[in-house]
């Protein structure tokens, strides 16, 4: 039976504001007020593209009879406060630890599969509703400027959120989905973290 306990719920929470604080010290450039402004607006990339990072890998695991559930990782949590500091996000404040018998290379890499692509899938959604956003407002369908900026740095934020995490997650090596997927399928690994590099660099140069 899929369920989450109240101790992973409390620790997917406590992820889910640090990652959104972290995200939004580094798109602010440390500013206070800026930081302010923006946790809003990327708590919505990083609630779902975090989250559902996370439960996608609890669905995937459970569907092959293994118990999943997150788990906070302290030292993570305080590097991911820490590091936007210097110019960049180490996004792993948890992991979702994985119990049963023996896992084959293909099971694991699956498993691991599912959160980056997860991540694009909401990434793509994003661009689609940032494009939308910006012909409603270029046909007049979409009239107070303010709103218009709200959703459109919303969705833009929300792409370029959800890029960076997939890219991040598929740096293969240590415990990260990378070096599971690689072991599993390398050709897999490099459509997809190509697909997540292209989304990062468009976030980066496209808008």
């Amino acid at each position: 039976m899929f369920k989450f306990s109240s101790s992973e719920i409390r620790d997917l929470i406590i992820a889910f504001f640090v990652i959104s604080i972290a995200f939004s010290i580094l798109y602010s450039g440390t500013n206070f007020d800026t930081v302010i402004g923006l946790l809003p607006m990327i708590m919505v990339g990083v609630g779902l593209g975090f989250i559902f990072h996370e439960i996608a890998h609890k669905l995937v695991a459970m569907h092959y009879g293994y118990w999943a559930e997150f788990k906070n990782w302290i030292p993570g949590l305080i590097i991911a406060l820490v590091s936007p500091i210097f110019g960049f996000i180490f996004a792993a404040p948890g992991a979702v630890h994985i119990y049963g018998n023996y896992m084959t290379d293909k099971e694991n890499g699956i498993i691991s599969l599912s959160g980056p692509t997860t991540n694009i899938v909401l990434g793509l959604i994003f661009m689609g509703l940032a494009i939308v956003t910006t012909i409603a407002e270029q046909s007049g369908a979409i009239s107070d400027i303010f709103v218009y900026q709200i959703l459109l740095t919303t969705f833009t934020l929300g792409f370029a959120i959800n890029g960076w995490l997939a890219l991040f997650n598929l740096i293969p090596i240590g415990v990260l989905d990378g070096a599971k997927i690689v072991r599993w399928n390398p050709f897999i690994w490099l459509v997809v973290a190509i697909i997540a590099g292209l989304m990062v660099y468009y976030s980066m140069f496209g808008f």
